[in-house]
């Protein structure tokens, strides 16, 4: 509220987001409505206002993450190119199954789709638990240039399409768990509906582009099949680097196992905790195929210790509502009952750091460089827990500072929880 002169002046100004401002005034006795200037210029026309509110989240951009528009983008160019490919493996399939050809029959193209579309979508969502990465899009790819190849083998086409369909089904349920993912980590209002609601216009805009695109492209690569698998190149290799600049734009607040790794290690070597847009971008997008020491977070009690004296060493020096063992080459941590979040942050850290040790990283310094000289596995152990215990809290502190997210994680905990005996030795 703002101090009137003379009986004239402004008594209330009001703002939609970071879009539009405006003040009320006196003049003339009258109350008086007028828009204000935002960063230099005049509100959103009608135009581009109806454009956001059918596309954008409702306070966009303050209801939503900052990698947002980036993505989208990224996302768009990904869809429309993809939508193209699939043009060309549908028009490659309804090739395959008969369409056009007058010695094929109704029901063997009947029976050929109707196998196509059962195996897509039975196998393929039973397949796709296995799926990391940018694996799912490069599948995706894969199968529909199986799609595309399928009519010039006419013996095989119905299994490579059923095998296709199995592909683009484990795609299909993947994109939506991915989704789902970044809807949580997009919204900042808890507005996930908003946020996928909107994702759903931005996908229909876009096939709608690739219908127009795809209106004038059909003609063009009728009985010409070298200009579709050309084509069908170009828009991979499009799909392709949409999707790798896509999940690099991404920004994830939140721990998993590969960015706490990468964090942690920071951290020990020079004290430099890295922030969420650093660590990101560190993160590796495609599977590694670097060999290291395996870590299964969450198991049962029995997978660390098969004696009662394993148990005792278990708990030496250690008073954390968790046990880690090493047991053939493969760091297993067992959760108590009564772990929290951060205890699981904890427990990560420690086995994280064991790794790096029984890895015999020529990289390790201080606090590492020290454990690797213990080779007895309970003893290493043992040792581990006193390291935890310093640089713990100072590095749960840090985290904090810069803005990673511990009140919950995305490591990938089994779901075993164990109570033990409290007696230590």
């Amino acid at each position: 509220m703002a101090e009137m002169e003379d009986g004239e002046g402004v008594v209330a100004t009001e703002r939609y987001g970071s879009q539009e401002s405006w003040r009320y005034f006196l003049k003339d006795g009258r109350m008086k409505r007028q828009r204000d200037a935002v960063g230099g210029r005049l509100a959103r026309n009608s135009v581009s206002g109806v454009f956001q509110s059918v596309f954008l989240p409702q306070g966009y951009p303050e209801s939503v993450s900052e990698d947002y528009l980036q993505y989208q983008l990224w996302d768009t160019v990904q869809a429309f190119s993809s939508s193209l490919s699939g043009t060309l493996a549908t028009q490659a399939s309804l090739r395959g199954v008969g369409v056009g050809n007058q010695e094929a029959t109704v029901a063997a193209a009947t029976i050929t789709w109707l196998l196509r579309g059962i195996w897509n979508w039975d196998a393929g969502k039973i397949l796709f638990a296995w799926l990391k990465g940018l694996f799912a899009d490069i599948l995706n790819d894969v199968a529909m240039f199986m799609e595309i190849a399928a009519p010039h083998f006419p013996p095989f086409f119905t299994l490579i399409v059923c095998i296709a369909g199995i592909f683009k089904s484990i795609v299909g349920v993947a994109g939506g768990a991915t989704r789902a993912a970044l809807t949580v980590h997009q919204a900042r209002r808890n507005n996930m509906a908003d946020i996928s609601a909107k994702d759903g216009s931005q996908e229909t805009l876009v096939n709608l582009a690739g219908l127009l695109v795809s209106l004038a492209l059909i003609p063009l690569v009728t009985d010409n099949p070298l200009l579709t698998f050309i084509l069908f190149f170009l828009f991979t290799v499009l799909h392709l680097f949409a999707n790798y600049k896509a999940v690099r734009s991404v920004v994830m607040e939140t721990l998993n196992e590969a960015r706490l790794s990468i964090v942690l290690h920071r951290y020990l070597l020079d004290g430099q905790l890295l922030s969420p847009a650093e660590a990101n971008q560190k993160e590796p997008v495609f599977l590694s195929l670097r060999r290291t020491v395996p870590i299964k977070l969450g198991v049962r009690l029995g997978d660390i210790v098969q004696e009662p004296g394993e148990l005792q060493l278990a708990l030496k020096n250690n008073s954390k509502p968790y046990l880690i063992g090493i047991k053939n080459g493969t760091l297993c941590v067992c959760l108590g009952s009564d772990a929290s979040v951060r205890d699981e942050i904890m427990a990560a850290c420690q086995a994280l750091c064991l790794r790096a040790v029984l890895h015999d990283d020529s990289s390790l310094s201080g606090a590492l460089k020290q454990l690797s000289n213990t080779k007895d596995p309970w003893e290493l152990v043992s040792q581990s827990h006193k390291m935890v215990n310093q640089i713990f809290q100072t590095f749960l502190k840090e985290l904090d500072q810069a803005k990673w997210h511990t009140d919950q994680t995305l490591l990938d905990w089994n779901e075993w929880r164990v109570e033990w005996s409290k007696k230590r030795s």
